[in-house]
């Protein structure tokens, strides 16, 4: 009889090498690992590839998802302005979907009839991978090693390792959990599970101490076609290199840190550090433009529905109905976002100093208060008459109840 198989998504790291072994050994299953690229730093992936085959799979899958992640996923976050309670450029939750949607094409591909990730107990990731995968193919079964082996410790695991062959670190663990991908990257635990301690200098590694960022400011000229980023300063670049270019631009005058207090969907709070210039920087710029070329009650509307697109990606739900419709919306409010946005880096801040557009709602004769103005200041006094009869009918009440 032939043995079940599995696809966990792999990183290469001590966990999931030991995973490999584990699947194997526990479950007598057939292991297909992917990788995924979404931009994080730099890594060997074909050495990753051949240590996840020399460790026991069948195959790896090292799999390029940037443009798409890029172009399918980051394109609606920016339509979105996502920002989990308005703070946090969502960059874990982002990737997450596409690469279980891989998962997803390779389970069926290979038919594996489960899928494993690497994700602990209480984190987020458990339940957008696990969420994602049964969306997209409900007939298949999840394994989360973390949350049954016991193996409760980084010393265990490398024992157990050590013990089969396995190769591992042979120097003291980084004390960060750190993910990254294009869109930014994220800080966790070590002495940061203080909230009352200062981050070290050593967690940072995309921004420069803003005090020590250049002493003049420098100015880049952003391009949008349809709330898509397609230039700057005047040279036509994709999405993809824009985001690079900001994030060492903004990078580089200590712009993109974010050091908060996060709501988990597990229910704790923890507190995160976040290094994301260029998503931050995408995001002032894209609203700046919807300020100038978005009417003003879809404006204030669309608001409301950006945060619960952000609560929704948090929540692993992106292959969901509410959220597929929530993409619908948000695609329709940018066929006016053209235009371009002049920004201000300079010691950690990024400003919106200038924005203009074909598309402009913004009429100097209305709003100019010189010679050129063409308000119908006499047309006010009706419409606060009729704009405050309510609450004026209402206030005579009150006055009667003294």
């Amino acid at each position: 009889m032939p043995k079940e198989r599995v696809v966990l998504a792999y990183s290469g790291g001590l966990d999931t090498s030991v995973m490999i072994k584990w699947l194997i050994e526990e479950k007598g299953l057939e292991i297909i690992a992917l990788v995924g690229d979404v931009g994080q730093k730099r890594q060997d992936l074909e050495f990753i590839r051949k240590k996840a085959l020399a460790i026991g799979a069948m195959e790896c899958l090292v799999i390029d998802m940037r443009e798409e992640f890029v172009n399918q996923f980051l394109t609606k976050a920016l339509a979105a302005n996502a920002l989990y309670e308005n703070k946090y450029p969502l960059v874990s939750a982002l990737s997450r979907p596409i690469i279980v949607k891989h998962l997803v094409q390779a389970a069926e591909q290979y038919n594996a009839q489960y899928i494993a990730h690497g994700c602990t107990g209480k984190g987020n990731d458990q339940v957008r991978f696990e969420v994602g995968a049964i969306t997209l193919n409900p007939e298949l079964k999840i394994l989360a090693p973390v949350r049954e082996w016991d193996l409760l410790t980084r010393e265990q695991e490398m024992a157990w390792a050590s013990e089969r062959g396995i190769p591992v670190p042979t120097t003291v663990a980084e004390p960060y959990s750190i993910d990254d991908n294009i869109w930014g990257r994220t800080i966790e635990c070590g002495i940061l599970e203080d909230p009352w301690a200062e981050p070290p200098a050593g967690v940072y590694q995309l921004t420069e101490d803003p005090d020590k960022g250049p002493d003049e400011p420098q100015y880049v000229v952003l391009g949008f076609q349809k709330g898509v980023p397609a230039s700057l300063d005047g040279q036509t670049m994709s999405f993809k290199e824009i985001i690079e270019a900001l994030n060492e631009i903004g990078g580089r005058h200590g712009y993109g840190r974010i050091d908060m207090i996060e709501n988990r969907l597990v229910g704790l709070k923890s507190r995160e550090i976040y290094e994301t210039p260029g998503a931050l920087a995408l995001i002032e710029a894209h609203k700046a433009l919807e300020d100038l070329t978005l009417e003003r009650d879809l404006l204030h509307y669309k608001l409301t529905i950006e945060q619960e697109w952000a609560t929704q990606v948090y929540y692993g739900h992106w292959y969901s109905p509410l959220k597929q419709a929530l993409d619908a919306f948000l695609l329709s409010t940018q066929e006016a976002v053209t235009g371009e946005v002049r920004l201000k880096f300079w010691k950690g801040t990024c400003l919106a100093v200038g924005r203009r557009s074909e598309l402009s709602l913004y009429d100097y004769g209305l709003a100019t208060y010189g010679a050129e103005d063409k308000f119908d200041r006499e047309a006010s006094k009706g419409f606060i008459d009729i704009f405050g009869l309510s609450v004026k009918t209402w206030a005579k009440q009150q006055r009667k109840l003294g």
